[in-house]
């Protein structure tokens, strides 16, 4: 079958004016026309602010991949629409309540920033919708805040911090000191790696929040790092953020000194911007890289010709597609009539039935919302170790699946009590 896709703008919001468009594919305006027949998908994301690079236009890209590979082939009519939620909550709990209310969307993808996507969980759980976040980090999504209607796909700060935080301290930075992004994300991590840093017998010597979003000069914030002399400074940031704080520190030779940088949330898009001369030896923890195997190198060269900038996608970028191909098996086997009519048993039967895609390859998902995959401790390559463009990582460790995330008796998640 052939699917044709093709463009068309939808009302934007006088007082949001977020970027919104739809991308039909299936049977044609036609079935289009049959809103009942349609699934409707909302990724919103941040497209023009510090996250662009790590989510933005290329988890549309992704998500649009999805539909094509799979929605078109089974001649299940989808549109996808997009929106820029700015990172803030109030601005992205108005697009979803439109899209939701408005606009008839059943599916909300990846949405970035942790404060903006509990605003959007609840909202999925109080209209009976679906939430596949990708982009955002806080493990609160499958512990004190988890949903019936909530999948929380590619990483989470739990699993950073058990992972980047913990393969820190057994290196010897047993003293730390956090530069921590003052929002419910940059506390979640810095919470989560705190407590692993203390239970290895570490120390914490102190933390800074910094304003979020808009934060440009960290200069004062490392010359605190500094002088408490923790051996290891971590950055419970991600994005923009991220990438000052690693040029700044360079910069003021605190890493030549000794101290180590822990990057607790790096993408490979960081790592491109900031260079393999600025970025080499930082220890990080990624549940997807493009070049890992002949699965993920297959998935890249499938979607890079569409991603921005010429940009590989990173892992919450793949995992908007692998949720979202997920998603699409779960309506192809409940009918698209029943998936429209109940998200909280939409996910309910993506919970019941096994995950596998060339991003991830195999997995399930928990019935806290946890998807469960592996898990990947890489160490960014020396310039001269590097064989081409992109080759950016070395592996260090492959977490499994049941270790990688949270257990799930200790989230504290009301479904798993019930």
């Amino acid at each position: 079958m052939t699917t044709a896709f093709d463009r068309r703008s939808l009302i934007r919001g006088a007082a949001l004016a977020p970027l919104v468009a739809a991308l039909p594919a299936g049977a044609g305006r036609g079935a289009r026309a049959q809103s009942g027949q349609t699934i409707r998908i909302g990724v919103m994301n941040d497209q023009s602010g510090l996250y662009r690079d790590i989510t933005g236009p290329g988890s549309t890209v992704c998500v649009r991949q999805a539909v094509q590979e799979f929605a078109g082939q089974r001649g299940i009519a989808v549109e996808v629409m997009e929106a820029d939620h700015q990172n803030k909550p109030d601005v992205g709990s108005t697009i979803v309540r439109q899209w939701i209310d408005r606009d008839g969307v059943d599916v909300i993808v990846d949405v970035p920033t942790s404060s903006v996507a509990l605003a959007v969980a609840g909202i999925c759980r109080e209209k009976n919708k679906i939430f596949l976040c990708s982009g955002a980090a806080t493990s609160d999504l499958t512990g004190a805040q988890c949903s019936p209607n909530t999948v929380h796909w590619t990483y989470d700060t739990w699993m950073l911090a058990r992972s980047t935080g913990g393969a820190m301290v057994r290196a010897g930075g047993d003293t730390w000191f956090f530069i921590t992004a003052d929002y419910a994300f940059g506390h979640a991590l810095e919470r989560d790696t705190a407590n692993f840093v203390r239970q290895a017998g570490g120390r914490v010597l102190g933390q800074v929040r910094t304003p979020f979003p808009g934060t440009t000069d960290f200069s004062s914030f490392l010359l605190q790092a500094q002088a408490s002399r923790a051996k290891v400074i971590g950055l419970a940031n991600a994005g923009g953020d991220t990438i000052n704080c690693i040029k700044q520190a360079g910069e003021f030779g605190l890493t030549r000194r000794g101290v180590k940088l822990a990057g607790l949330l790096v993408f490979i898009s960081d790592v491109h911007a900031l260079g393999l001369q600025t970025a080499q030896g930082v220890v990080l923890t990624e549940t997807f890289y493009w070049d890992l195997n002949d699965r993920t190198r297959a998935f890249t060269r499938r979607v890079l010709p569409n991603m921005p900038g010429g940009l590989r996608p990173g892992m919450a970028q793949a995992g908007c597609y692998s949720a979202v191909l997920h998603y699409l098996k779960t309506v192809a086997d409940m009918g698209v009539a029943q998936a429209k009519a109940d998200g909280a048993a939409t996910v309910a039967r993506m919970k019941a039935m096994p995950t596998d895609d060339d991003a991830f390859g195999p997995g399930s998902i928990r019935a806290d919302g946890r998807k469960l995959h592996p898990a990947y401790l890489f160490e960014v390559k020396k310039p001269e170790e590097s064989s081409g463009p992109w080759d950016y990582y070395k592996l260090l460790q492959t977490v499994p699946p049941e270790e990688a995330f949270r257990p799930l008796a200790e989230g504290g998640c009301a479904l798993v009590r019930s």
